[in-house]
This record gives C-alpha cells, structure tokens and sequence, in this order.
C-alpha cells in the first residue's frame, strides 16, 4: 500500500525522487490535443459543452496524480504506452509536482466557472490560454514553465530540470547564428506577403451573393432578453461582438 501513494521514483543512481520525462510530455501532448478541440468548439461554435467533458477529466487526472501517484493517471497511463519503446529520461518529480497543482488550481477554477455556473466571460478565456500555453510548453519544447516559479518559492532548488537547465548553465553554444536569424526573418516577411496575396485574391462567395434577401417580419423584442443580449465593452474591443452573440444564443 505505501508504493500506491506515492509521487515520483526511488531509481538507483538519483538522490531525488524521479519521474520519466518522456512519458510526461506524451501526456501533456495528448491533454494539449483534446483541448485545443474543446477549446475550438467554444470559440467558433458557442458549444462550450466539449469543454465542460475536458475540465471534468482533466480535474480527475491531475487529482490522481498528486494525490495518489502518477502512475495510475489514466492519462499518464497513455502517455506512457505511447513511449514505452523510448528510453527513459528521467526528471525530478519535485517541481513537476509544484507545476501539476498550479494546473490543478486553475482545473478548479474552471470547474467553478464553466461546468457547476456556466460562466461565460474574459476569465475562461485567459484560464484557457494559460492551460494551453503551459501543455503546448511542455509537449512541443520539454519546458516546464511552472517548474521555473518553482524555485522563487523554495530554499532546496530544482533538480534533474529536463534538458538539465536546473544544473550549471552550458557555455556551449546555442547553435543559432546571425545567418540563421536573418533566414528565419526573411521566412516570416514571405509568409506575411503569400498571406495578404491570398487574402487579397480570395474569390468572393458567389451565393451569399445570388441569394435574395429575405426581410424577416420585425418582432416585439424583449427587454430583459434585450439586457441579457447587450454586447459588453470587453467583447467590442476584442471585435468579438458576433462570436460573443453567438455563445450567449443572442440574434
């Protein structure tokens, strides 16, 4: 029973308790894809329902993860099998524990929000875009961004940090020279011309234009639905008054 509640690895070779680098990115990849689909779904659609069945999963895994082991995750659970033939790279599980309750927390707020109250506002949106940029971070690049708060709050520094940023800066270079930058510059300025040349060329809808114009018979609108569909000056500025209609079933 003392090896159900644990967190992290006692390995032979390493003084702190360790988990399988590998294995963690493969899970944050697999969180990252599922809620960029949810996310998407609320954004462009107004269905905040796929979101809702991702906080909800996302909330149970984390718990199990800090609060039993990470081993019986069943999301690190699949992140495993995809990299079982992968050798191992282990990390300390100190930090990765620090990080996982800031997800945590930030899961519980869109519990609170999202799934109990169907809170629609600017706060889901940044919870989002933290929870998306903080997976996207650790699936893309091995970079844990929490990890690195980790630090300011503890007197026994990180250890075995991925990529071993948490050891003795390199003086070895990064690799990236002056010519390097300039390509990848000159990239960036082409893509930005190729995007207005099609932009700017982009046939025009040719049913939107053949289709007549229907006049719709002007109805008694109600005030408090008029109230309840009033754009608010944060959905304006962002020049979301339409998606904004959209998520609150506003015409």
């Amino acid at each position: 029973m003392s090896n159900f509640f644990e967190f992290g690895e006692q390995n032979e070779g390493y003084k702190v308790r360790v988990l399988n680098e590998r294995a963690v990115r493969a899970s944050a990849g697999l969180l990252f894809l599922i809620a960029i689909i949810a996310f998407m779904n609320a954004w462009l659609m107004g269905n905040f329902q796929p979101t809702r069945v991702f906080v909800v999963v996302f909330l149970i895994d984390f718990s199990i993860r800090i609060f039993i082991n990470p081993r019986y995750a069943p999301i690190m659970i699949l992140g495993q099998w995809f990299v079982r033939k992968q050798q191992p790279e282990y990390v300390g599980a100190l930090q990765k524990r620090f990080a996982w309750t800031i997800a945590f927390v930030l899961a519980l707020t869109m519990l609170y929000l999202v799934v109990l109250n169907n809170v629609i506002g600017p706060i889901n949106l940044i919870v989002c875009s933290v929870c998306l940029t903080l997976l996207f971070f650790e699936a893309a690049f091995g970079v844990c961004l929490a990890c690195k708060i980790y630090n300011l709050f503890h007197k026994e520094k990180a250890q075995l940090c991925p990529g071993g940023v948490c050891e003795v800066p390199s003086t070895q270079s990064s690799g990236v020279g002056l010519a390097q930058i300039v390509i990848v510059a000159l990239f960036a300025v082409v893509v930005g011309t190729i995007a207005q040349w099609v932009y700017r060329t982009a046939p025009q809808n040719l049913q939107q234009a053949q289709q007549p114009v229907i006049e719709t018979p002007v109805t008694a609108i109600d005030p408090s639905e008029a109230e309840r569909c009033k754009v608010p000056d944060y959905a304006k500025a962002m020049g979301h008054e339409e998606k904004w209609k959209l998520h609150n079933n506003c015409k």
